[in-house]
């Protein structure tokens, strides 16, 4: 691509950028609005930065119609296409209350810590 003109060689990198991605499945979800997850790794992620320029404080990611975790963004920068974000934490979400006892113990389900009483 060196022998084409700088905005036609522009051109076809952003048009293949767009025409190879799949279709994501993960999603974030923040102020109302939501925006597909182009790519994740520990302690961050990245969204397509012709969606949004800027991001940051507590979202929400969702695959399909399933809350999988919350995160809290503390920074996001562009580079080049993508919107990177990094986090601070990220937490994922849990189904049914939380246990104050083991389950398999063989105890028939002990109690992990009694409350003092009153």
């Amino acid at each position: 691509m060196e022998f084409l003109p700088n905005d036609i060689a522009a051109g076809l990198r952003q048009a293949s950028h767009k025409e190879g991605r799949r279709p994501a499945r993960l999603a974030v979800h923040a102020a109302g609005k939501v925006w597909p997850v182009l790519r994740r790794w520990a302690g961050g992620f990245s969204l397509d930065a012709s969606d949004v320029a800027h991001l940051r404080g507590h979202v929400d990611f969702y695959e399909g119609d399933k809350h999988v975790a919350t995160a809290l963004i503390m920074a996001a920068e562009v580079e080049g296409p993508e919107l990177i974000c990094t986090t601070k934490r990220e937490t994922p979400v849990r189904f049914g209350p939380a246990l104050d006892f083991v389950r398999d113990n063989g105890a028939g389900g002990a109690a992990l810590g009694y409350l003092p009483p009153i």
